[in-house]
């Protein structure tokens, strides 16, 4: 049986952290925080298209198993046409063992089913070690009948981890099974 994501960070990728970085205590290792996924709506047509929010809403419940939270714009911007109090965008914030189950299902389905894959860039990360990685097309996740689709939308996950540095949040992502190309 093999073994699962929260397992074989107690059990196999602290114990290598701390012989490749020389922490003191399994505390000190460092550790996947939390995963945000998040499509934006096309402002033009979201406050005149509710369909659009209903889809974007479903296709988010369905990929992350978790009702999606609205973003609103905090001001209004006249180069963007967009008002303050208008619908940008929808959010979810995973945790737990919901976060190691998407994260899981993220490595073994979803990257691999992408579309001349070639591995994730390292440039994708940022200068503390979180990794963004954004999605064109929602029918990379299994989740997602592709008879079904009326409008492809685009989204974007990233994963906050809670380490020192950008080398030792690197080290966990290689170890967890991230695939980054060379």
């Amino acid at each position: 049986m093999k073994m699962r994501l929260k397992e074989k960070y107690i059990k196999q990728i602290i114990p290598e952290m701390k012989k490749r970085f020389g922490f003191k205590n399994d505390l000190s290792a460092p550790k996947i925080q939390k995963v945000t996924v998040n499509v934006g709506l096309n402002i033009n047509q979201a406050g005149k298209d509710s369909k659009l929010q209903e889809l974007a809403e479903d296709v988010l419940t369905r990929i992350t198993g978790q009702k999606p939270a609205k973003r609103i714009a905090k001001k209004s911007i006249s180069g963007f046409k967009l008002r303050q109090g208008q619908l940008v965008g929808l959010m979810v914030t995973l945790r737990g063992q919901r976060m190691y189950d998407f994260i899981e299902k993220l490595i073994n389905i979803t990257l691999p089913r992408v579309r001349d894959f070639r591995g994730l860039d390292k440039k994708s990360l940022d200068k503390s070690g979180n990794l963004s990685i954004g999605f064109k097309e929602h029918i990379v996740f299994p989740e997602v009948n592709i008879n079904e689709i009326e409008r492809v939308c685009g989204l974007g996950i990233v994963i906050t981890v809670k380490g020192k540095n950008k080398e030792e949040n690197f080290g966990l992502l290689k170890l967890i099974g991230f695939p980054f190309g060379e």
